[in-house]
């Protein structure tokens, strides 16, 4: 259990120090996208695209023709009614406010867009997956019906489980599942007091947060696992 907390709280440190780091309302320049080239024909319509990021896994299904449909949280659509401007790839700054205001999109893309200069990886979870995939046409159609504006929730309502809902029939995200869990044992442990504690440290010098809203992070998993 203790090398299992110290892992969480070197994942966490990691997280705000990215955070830190990261100008969300800087307006010099955008984020860099790394130039990369994606052999498109090894990709048929219904796959389940899956490409690795910084904080996150991001997830799409292939329609054929060079385009993906997949669910992104972006705060423009809400700023802007200018079509041509909110197509445009989605940033960073957008994707983080999207996330904070729980407003997303199901959009279609080129591949390098969806892409965004990561790596991607077919079906991947068909592996893993309790639930046999549906026929690729099926799986197609039903992300192209689900084009459009849409409701986000990091833990309940996000890419993984749009692409799980098209593909399996069951809409499930893994990775929230499994931080999920590692939140439960970590605050029914005492040493996530100490875990919090760095966490709400690293806000004060990182984040120029004050005490008062670093407060709530030592304290609601402390009072968590004092009622366990």
């Amino acid at each position: 259990m203790k090398s299992t907390v110290l892992e969480v709280v070197s994942f966490l440190l990691d997280k705000v120090f990215f955070l830190a780091s990261f100008k969300l309302f800087s307006v010099t320049a955008e984020e860099n996208k790394v130039a990369a080239s994606y052999d498109v024909t090894c990709f048929r319509r219904g796959d389940l695209l899956e490409v690795p990021r910084t904080l996150f896994v991001h997830f799409g299904i292939y329609l054929g023709d060079d385009r993906v449909a997949h669910m992104m949280p972006d705060i423009l659509p809400v700023l802007s009614d200018d079509r041509s401007l909110i197509q445009k790839v989605v940033t960073n700054k957008r994707l983080i406010l999207g996330v904070l205001t729980k407003v997303a999109s199901i959009r279609v893309d080129t591949v390098e867009d969806f892409a965004y200069g990561g790596s991607i990886i077919i079906n991947h979870m068909d592996h893993g997956f309790r639930n046999k995939p549906l026929p690729n046409e099926e799986v197609a159609r039903r992300a192209e019906k689900l084009v459009g504006a849409t409701p986000y929730s990091l833990l309940w309502n996000n890419c993984e489980h749009f692409v799980t809902y098209c593909r399996y029939g069951t809409p499930v995200s893994f990775q929230t599942d499994k931080f999920c869990e590692i939140v439960k044992m970590v605050i029914r442990d005492q040493r996530s007091v100490l875990a919090s504690a760095l966490l709400g440290l690293a806000s004060v010098l990182c984040l120029g947060l004050g005490p008062s809203t670093t407060l709530p992070s030592v304290l609601i998993p402390f009072t968590l696992w004092m009622v366990s």
